[in-house]
Order: C-alpha cells, then sequence, then structure tokens
C-alpha cells in the first residue's frame, strides 16, 4: 500500500502530470502529505493545529452583533426585511414654498455634523460592558452585617448604647438672651479682667461643637522659680543711700572678699613645697652622676625551684591519654560535685526561712535608704528654684563688687 503511494507522489511530482480535476494544482497532492506530529505536548496544539475555520466564525459572530446588534438567525423577518411600495406620490410644491423649502435646505446642510465628530461617535450597535467596581460598595458585607444586627435588637427591644447617650443628654436650652446693642447705656457691664462664668451648657455638646475650653495644665499653675520677677537692689546701693546702710553694704562686701581671700591662702598653704625637699647643689650632681659608675654586682644563678617542676609534671601529665578508669572516676566527681552544689543550695533555701526578721530588717533599711534619697533630691530641687536657671555650658557664678 505504501509503494502504490510512493508512485503516485513521484508520478505527481513529474512536471507533465495532468490530474482530473483541472482545479487542482500537482505540487498541492505533494505537499499535501500529512505531517506526523506529536500533539500530546502542550506547545504544539497553536503549531499545529488548524484553527482559521473557528476563527473565521467569531469574526462573523462579532460582525453581525456590531451591525445589527445580535446574531440574524436570531432576528424576525419583520427586523430583516420590508415591504417595498414605491415610492409615495408627492403633490407639485408652489414657488413660495419651493423658496422656503430652498432656505430650509440650505440651512440643515449647514447645520450638519462636522465628519471628525461622526468619526468618534459610537458606530457599535454592542453594549458597553457593565462597570461592575461602579456599583460596589465599600465594607458592604459589613454594613449589611451591622444594619442585621442592629434590626435584630430592635425586634428585640434593646436600645443601641449611642442611642442611650443620645437620649440621656441634657436638652440645650434654645432660650438664650440675645447680645444686646453697644448703643445702649444701660447694658450690662463686661470685666475682661474678671473671673469667667462658668459654663453650664452639656460637655459632649461642647465637645461636639468644638466649644469647649481647653484645660489649664497645672504645670502652669507652679511658679518655677522662688526668686522675684525684678530684683531689688539693697537700700546701700542706691544714688543718695543712708549712711547706715550703706556702710552694712560695705560689710557685706568685706565678708565676700575676706571668704575669697581664705580660699586663696588654703589653696596656696597646701600647694607650697617643704624647704627640705628642694633641690640642692648636692642632689643635682647625684642625678648627674647616677648610671655613670659602675657597680660589681654578683649575678648569682637562681636554681630552678619545685614549683616549676610541678608545672612541667603536669604538663607531660596532660599530653598523656587517659585511661578508661581515669575517665569513669572523674565523671563520679563530676556528679558528686554537682550533688554536693545541689544540697547546699536546698540548705540554703530552708535556712532563709528562719532569716525572716533580717531580711525584713534589709527591706526596711533599703526603704528608710530610698526615702532620704528622695528627700535629698526633693530639697535639691527646691534649692535649685533660689537659683538662676542655667542656659549654657557655663556655670553662673554671683559677683558682688
Amino acid at each position: 500500500m505504501s509503494a502504490r503511494r510512493r508512485l503516485k507522489r513521484v508520478a505527481a511530482s513529474q512536471p507533465g502530470f495532468l490530474t482530473l480535476k483541472s482545479s487542482l494544482d500537482p505540487t498541492d497532492l505533494v505537499a499535501s502529505r500529512r505531517k506526523r506530529v506529536n500533539k500530546n505536548k502542550k506547545k504544539n496544539w497553536n503549531k499545529y493545529s488548524d484553527i482559521n475555520d473557528v476563527e473565521e466564525f467569531l469574526e462573523d459572530v462579532r460582525l453581525q452583533e456590531r451591525t445589527t446588534g445580535g446574531l440574524l438567525s436570531e432576528k424576525t423577518d419583520d427586523s430583516l426585511f420590508f415591504v417595498d411600495l414605491g415610492q409615495p406620490e408627492k403633490p407639485e410644491p408652489k414657488a413660495e414654498a419651493a423658496h422656503h423649502d430652498e432656505g430650509k435646505k440650505r440651512k440643515g446642510k449647514a447645520s450638519r455634523p462636522l465628519r471628525i465628530d461622526l468619526i468618534l461617535q459610537r458606530d457599535s450597535l454592542v453594549p458597553p460592558p457593565k462597570d461592575i467596581l461602579a456599583y460596589q460598595q465599600p465594607n458592604a458585607k459589613k454594613l449589611r452585617r451591622i444594619a442585621q444586627n442592629a434590626e435584630r435588637l430592635a425586634a428585640k427591644g434593646v436600645v443601641p448604647r449611642r442611642q442611650k447617650q443620645l437620649l440621656s443628654r441634657r436638652p440645650v436650652d434654645r432660650t438664650a438672651k440675645k447680645a444686646e446693642t453697644n448703643n445702649n447705656p444701660d447694658r450690662h457691664y463686661y470685666d475682661i479682667w474678671g473671673q469667667e462664668p462658668k459654663v453650664s451648657a452639656d460637655p459632649w455638646y461642647l465637645q461636639q461643637t468644638g466649644k469647649k475650653l481647653v484645660k489649664r495644665p497645672e504645670k502652669l499653675n507652679q511658679k518655677p522659680s522662688v526668686l522675684p520677677a525684678v530684683e531689688v537692689i539693697a537700700p546701700g546701693g542706691s544714688y543718695n543711700p543712708d549712711f547706715f546702710s550703706h556702710q552694712a553694704l560695705l560689710q557685706e562686701a568685706h565678708e565676700v572678699e575676706v571668704q575669697k581671700k581664705k580660699q586663696e591662702d588654703k589653696l596656696e598653704r597646701q600647694l607650697a613645697v617643704n624647704k627640705e625637699d628642694k633641690a640642692t647643689e648636692e642632689t643635682n650632681l647625684y642625678e648627674q652622676v647616677e648610671g655613670l659608675v659602675e657597680e660589681d654586682e654578683n649575678d648569682e644563678e637562681v636554681a630552678p625551684s619545685k614549683e616549676d617542676d610541678e608545672a612541667a609534671l603536669a604538663a607531660i601529665a596532660v599530653t598523656q591519654k587517659k585511661t578508661e578508669r581515669q575517665i569513669k572516676k572523674e565523671k563520679a566527681e563530676k556528679l558528686k560535685e554537682q550533688q554536693r552544689l545541689t544540697n547546699r543550695r536546698q540548705t540554703e533555701q530552708q535556712q532563709q526561712l528562719f532569716q525572716l526578721r533580717s531580711i525584713k530588717a534589709s527591706i526596711r533599711q533599703q526603704e528608710q535608704k530610698t526615702k532620704s534619697k528622695q528627700m535629698q533630691r526633693k530639697s535639691k530641687q527646691e534649692a535649685q528654684k533660689a537659683q538662676p536657671r542655667r542656659l549654657g555650658k557655663l556655670k553662673y557664678i554671683i559677683l558682688i563688687l
């Protein structure tokens, strides 16, 4: 069978071969040999699959949907065909009517839409796809669940917390007095420096309307320093002071200078050098000659000590391999040491039960120590309030001239 097919292909490939059908080309017979392709692999599906007929069918369906709005097979006969009754007879128009119609035609011709507008118009009868995102509501599932819970609670007669708060609110007094005009001489006097009147409105209402006053911090009510805002000098420092007040001011300045002098004298005494420790000519000569004179020193040979011998023997013993008996012995000693430490820890914990009094006393002492430190810290802070604030890295020093 295969030999006969081979002969037919050879005969058809000859240049003078004539076929029975004049519409067929001999080369098509040769080329029409079925190609054996392995189609169990996905990469050969589109490569060796002929889908032209499917694409043509789908293109025809899309064309029908664009032009007619659907498939022609589903359309009715009335929408596809009409009865041709010929052109209707029109009456002959009069001269005036004809002139009027020409004006209308010209006007209608001028009012035609532009070609660019016609191009931009939609020429397909297929409706645009529905935008699903335009109909979606954010958190719709959550809102629906909340509404269902509210309906269920309303059926049971349970009032929500927010509604309870609204019901418990005090009604606002709408009959408030109107502000009087400024041209009334008998109007109420308002003191801007006086105390502010207490607000009797609902605090929740004031908070929601933004009319609630900000609470003044407690820190602003505390004075940062006990020093006066304006320092008043002593009476002896005025332009024309009294004699006794001036002498008192000089006495204070003299005491300050005496304290400074005492501090300087104390520092000089501490830094003073003893006369016996001063350098002399003899000590200078001895320092210059030291190291130049050779001194005979008997170098005694140091005998090896016993500690060095023991260290050497220990190093040799470490290098030797341990026997199994030695390893077991070390392991037993290690376990015995761990057991001893565990027992000791347990006995210490048991002994702590008898030390409750001493532990309480130590805790009491620690608390007293902490309280004393807190009091010292507080007193130091109070003392700093009487001092000027430190604004930089340099310390402020009061100078009395």
